[in-house]
């Protein structure tokens, strides 16, 4: 019995020794690391939002603002890591190797998000667009909500969230439009009527909208004549989340403004004579 349990405490007993001549040799080394990885999280955390305060007190676009105070956190992080290491006396020139070694492998496994972050760094570099603009990519139209490495995500008009990677970005055809996105329609008076008189009251109704951006003046005018109607088209611009409501709306304020000022909305009309036939006018 008794040597049952000596031979259990003995692997017992080397692991404890193991441990206590551990923290003997290297406590101070754990605890110095220990610190230099809180101390170096701090500052990174703190530089970078130095970092961000001094790009937005510059009106460096909030994007690319980001951007480099999240890069100024991970230089930090990254250089508090490898001191770490090398307090305790690990080398980091194996990891890296080993690093290098495993990505060049894994290279062709992981192309798409590779290529992702690359379109990513060329999009927050070139600016294309910035947040709160409104962008149409690949059919596809929103306001620009956050930009990062992988993907955009952009929020449409009934408040869908919309996740493009930035691999489908780059060498891409984007529409950007701003903070509003262009609303046209067109609307057929008779050819009796005023077109000058229809062109001013559409102008005049749709300025009554707060909606309706005033940096850009509405726009109306002739743009073609049809069988029954003079087409008079028009556009405004308003915001891409307002944009069916908006123009519904000044639809219907249109078609009753015109309809009080007299002007004649016709509907389609076809004309036929009917001739007789020769023969019997002969007889």
């Amino acid at each position: 019995m008794e040597q049952t349990v000596t031979q259990v405490l003995t692997p017992l007993q080397k692991i404890i020794d193991t441990a206590i001549d551990f923290l003997v040799n290297y406590s101070f080394q754990v605890i110095g690391a220990v610190l230099i990885l809180i101390i170096g999280a701090i500052a990174a955390r703190w530089t970078g939002g130095i970092v961000l305060r001094l790009c937005q007190r510059k009106k460096l676009d909030v994007t690319l603002a980001k951007f480099f105070a999240n890069a100024v956190r991970i230089i930090f992080l990254m250089f508090a890591i490898v001191v770490a290491l090398g307090k305790v006396g690990i080398t980091i020139a194996p990891f890296i190797a080993a690093i290098g070694a495993t990505a060049f492998g894994l290279t062709y496994a992981i192309q798409g998000p590779l290529s992702n972050y690359a379109g990513g760094l060329a999009i927050i570099l070139g600016r294309p667009f910035k947040v709160g603009d409104t962008v149409t990519i690949h059919d596809v139209t929103g306001i620009i909500e956050d930009v990062r490495l992988a993907f955009t995500t952009m929020v449409d008009e009934d408040g869908v969230k919309i996740m493009i990677p930035s691999r489908q970005i780059v060498g891409e055809i984007v529409h950007n439009s701003g903070p509003t996105r262009i609303v046209e329609s067109a609307i057929g008076i008779s050819y009796e009527s005023d077109p000058e008189k229809a062109i001013h009251i559409i102008r005049q109704t749709i300025g009554r909208f707060d909606d309706v951006a005033t940096a850009r003046p509405p726009q109306a005018g002739i743009s073609g004549f049809a069988d029954s109607s003079v087409t008079i088209a028009y556009r405004y611009w308003v915001p891409a989340t307002k944009r069916f409501a908006t123009s519904a709306a000044v639809n219907l304020a249109i078609y009753q403004a015109l309809r009080q000022a007299g002007i004649t909305i016709p509907f389609p009309q076809h004309e036929i004579k009917i001739l007789g036939d020769a023969r019997g006018k002969q007889a």
